[in-house]
């Protein structure tokens, strides 16, 4: 196993540097968030305020301040998006954990393990309606149809890759179309936002929609890695469940479209084994072959082309972050 996929990158910053200049405008979303995200119902409140526990790198709003920041200006608006785009993303990560059965987000059993799954997919839906009826108080369409837009792409791309489960000759192009689709859309909808809300040029705006798409295609990349290779005390989540519902990404489809044919069909006799073992089984031939080498080349690659697009930003310290986000999401264990 190529370990450099799983260390942490030399040369960034630890995270309250990382956010240092956008902390007070992350307060101000989770506070946001927090007046939003409330229940009179006493039966409700516990599952809704156990999604505070799904609270993460906070990537999706930390890419609509910190584009903002770099384009010179960030307003009032940018934190009603911040928490509108974090609850679209906390949504679909709950109802993900409803498809996958997983039982473990951030080191806490999930909503589905807890409540059930019928009340998972309600809590989702809750968060979907919460996030759009936040964004319509901007009266502001360009926030709503955006957003929307983004996310009918993103249940898209979910809804592709459970269609695809099973099939074991998906080509590389499928699978790039559906991570643009499931997570770099949103993520090039919050760089879009930031940069549209705080008035930069048309060209600026869609450099850094590209930025965040690029960002979005190496970050799933590297997720679906974790997913064969990982560790689950570091991501706090259960791993394999792609695997375990054949799901194929990018290390998988390497081996088995390139590998050597002995290899690919030691590799489809595991994946169409019965058994909850397949990630362990897989492990020495993703070891054997270079499907781990070359997914984690793709992921650098996209990475690589992110940073070309923030040219069209003046240097400054929340440049020099968006940057550094490039080298994280790929160089990561969590």
């Amino acid at each position: 196993m190529n370990q450099s996929m799983l260390a942490e990158p030399r040369t960034f910053a630890p995270p309250l540097d990382l956010y240092g200049p956008i902390s007070a405008d992350l307060e101000e979303v989770e506070r946001i968030l927090a007046r939003v995200l409330k229940s009179r119902y006493p039966q409700v409140a516990p599952a809704v305020d156990h999604i505070r526990h799904y609270r993460g790198k906070r990537l999706r709003p930390v890419l609509v301040l910190l584009t903002a920041r770099a384009c010179g200006k960030l307003a009032p608006a940018h934190h009603v998006l911040g928490a509108v785009v974090e609850m679209i993303h906390t949504a679909t990560l709950v109802h993900d954990d409803v498809l996958d059965g997983a039982s473990v987000r951030r080191h806490v059993p999930t909503v589905n393990a807890l409540w059930g799954n019928q009340t998972s997919v309600l809590l989702g839906d809750y968060l979907f309606t919460h996030a759009f009826h936040l964004a319509s108080t901007l009266d502001d369409v360009r926030a709503c149809r955006l957003i929307g837009s983004a996310t009918n792409r993103v249940c898209e791309g979910e809804m592709c890759q459970g269609l695809e489960r099973g099939n074991l000759d998906l080509t590389e192009a499928t699978y790039y179309d559906v991570i643009d689709g499931k997570t770099a859309e949103l993520l090039a909808c919050c760089c879009q936002l930031g940069a549209l809300y705080s008035g930069a040029s048309a060209d600026a705006v869609q450099a850094l929609t590209r930025y965040g798409r690029f960002v979005g295609m190496a970050f799933q990349i590297a997720d679906d890695l974790l997913d064969l290779v990982g560790e689950e005390q570091a991501t706090g989540k259960s791993l394999g469940t792609d695997v375990e519902q054949q799901k194929m990404t990018l290390p998988l489809i390497r081996v088995l479209q390139h590998g050597p044919k002995p290899l690919a069909d030691r590799v489809r006799q595991i994946l169409n084994a019965p058994g909850n073992h397949k990630r362990e089984a897989l492990r020495p031939c993703l070891a054997e072959g270079d499907g781990l080498d070359y997914a984690r080349r793709k992921a650098e690659d996209f990475a690589g082309r992110a940073r070309k697009e923030l040219a069209c930003l003046a240097p400054s310290p929340c440049r020099a972050i968006l940057e550094a986000v490039t080298d994280r999401v790929v160089h990561r264990s969590n």
